[in-house]
């Protein structure tokens, strides 16, 4: 059996290659959507792909399944279950639990694994010449190592009421069923830490059946299913914006997209032209060159692993978009924007220097000069984390405002009052930062060591 797991760290995300060698046949579990790494694999292990299959209809990536079934001419297995409104809308082979998918000499056996979505599937395999046990068992957003499927994604991210509660019973019950598979068999999920699929994944990209049922916290609630539920449905990470999108892009018929596009490098009149068309400028550069100098209105995310995410949180599937970045950095954020059908790149320029604009610069405070503030009635304090992260522990008096959500709640900001702004480390706040001037806030501070700091040198918190 050849079988290699393929990694994008950019959104935590996990697909498969397995391939029969005697054969020469080879299936794609979970292919994200910039496939040429799927294609490069088949040529140079000298195998065919004849199977596409994925574990349920994703919300966090732009599945690249029915892109890779068009250039190979393989056929595409997909759940047929959960019933009426959880079926794909294009042509595929419809799999039920119980069914066989057979690979040369090695069978995927269809596992109905309700919970994080109605129609989740998982796939357990045999690789008969080596033994007729099965031996790994790919889970999708089923079992995580270390986690389970967050159910309450299809209410938050796709406003489908009463379904969060459902799928939690749904999750217990599938947990139940699977604990009952042999301890040996290794657990091959979609996802690692840094999903926002749950909440708390592990970052090693494998396990074990037997090891999840140690460890796994969900396998400690056997008869009690309340205390189960409850556990799983709170504290989860708000569900990014474009998970609504991606819902309804992976479940409909859609144009392709076979190829990594490239995008035009803008001259100073052109990129100055869409500029004044109002265009939105995403500057990719690191927060510190951002800092030192901006264009006004630009918003900052910067293009390391969390470049998609955060922009599927600021950028909608209808408008386009110019990007800052290097020459060099732009077939890897090009990648990072595809996997989540963000297409729209209108162009993207390198310099922010020569265009003839008078930059913006950021106001960087330090923790001694934050503490200057606090308890002033002219200052507000904006933690601009996750609720949860919040809740946990935050700073006196800080209010919440999700960044992610920040340009929906402005409302909640005083334009009157001196206003700092921090997250965990400095990433978030600069995004925060970057709205807040966009959206015409003019006194605004970021305290970029943020709670990292803050903590490490023991100031006090509320929790």
């Amino acid at each position: 059996m050849f079988f290699q797991h393929v990694y994008d760290k950019s959104l935590a995300q996990a697909s498969y290659f397995i391939g029969c060698q005697a054969k020469n046949e080879a299936i794609v579990i979970d292919a994200q959507r910039d496939i040429d790494v799927y294609l490069e694999i088949a040529e140079k292990n000298n195998m065919k792909i004849t199977h596409i299959a994925e574990t349920h209809i994703h919300a966090d990536f732009l599945s690249g399944s029915r892109e890779l079934a068009a250039v190979t001419g393989a056929n595409l297995y997909l759940s047929d279950e959960g019933g009426e409104d959880w079926q794909y809308q294009f042509p595929h082979e419809g799999l039920k639990h119980g069914d066989k998918i057979t690979v040369g000499n090695l069978s995927l056996e269809v596992l109905h694994t309700p919970g994080h979505t109605p129609e989740s599937i998982s796939f357990l395999l045999t690789d008969h010449p080596a033994t007729d046990e099965p031996v790994m068992v790919f889970t999708g957003d089923f079992v995580f190592v270390g986690d389970v499927g967050r159910p309450d994604l299809l209410e938050k991210a796709a406003g489908l009421k009463g379904t969060q509660e459902k799928g939690a019973k749904q999750m217990y019950e599938s947990i139940q069923r699977f604990a009952e598979l042999p301890a040996h068999i290794q657990v091959w999920p979609g996802h690692g830490a840094g999903s926002a699929c749950g909440k708390a994944l592990g970052a090693v990209p494998s396990s074990t059946v037997g090891y999840e049922k140690i460890r796994n916290w969900a396998f400690q609630y056997e008869g009690d299913e309340k205390g189960f539920t409850d556990y799983l449905l709170e504290g989860q990470p708000e569900p990014p914006k474009y998970f609504a999108m991606m819902k309804h892009l992976n479940k409909v018929n859609r144009p392709l997209l076979v190829e990594v596009p490239k995008h035009p490098k803008l001259d100073k009149e052109a990129f100055l032209t869409a500029y004044e068309n109002g265009l939105k400028i995403i500057d990719a550069r690191d927060k510190m060159e951002f800092a030192k100098g901006f264009i006004p209105k630009s918003i900052n995310i910067q293009g390391n692993n969390s470049f998609s995410t955060w922009a599927g949180w600021l950028l909608n599937y209808q408008e386009q978009f110019v990007l800052i970045a290097d020459d060099h950095q732009m077939e890897d954020l090009t990648r990072k924007l595809m996997r989540i059908g963000l297409d729209n790149i209108y162009g993207y320029i390198s310099e922010v220097d020569n265009l003839g604009l008078e930059l913006q610069i950021a106001d960087v405070i330090d923790i001694e000069s934050f503490k200057s503030y606090l308890g002033k009635e002219d200052v507000q304090i904006v933690d601009v984390r996750g609720e949860s992260e919040y809740e946990t522990a935050h700073i006196k008096d800080a209010d919440n405002v999700f960044v992610g959500t920040l340009e929906d709640n402005l409302h909640k900001i005083s334009k009157d009052k001196q206003i700092i702004i921090h997250c965990q480390s400095g990433d978030r706040s600069t995004i925060a930062y970057s709205l807040l001037r966009k959206n015409g806030f003019n006194k605004v501070k970021n305290y970029s060591g943020g709670m990292k700091e803050w903590l490490e040198k023991d100031n006090k918190v509320v929790q």
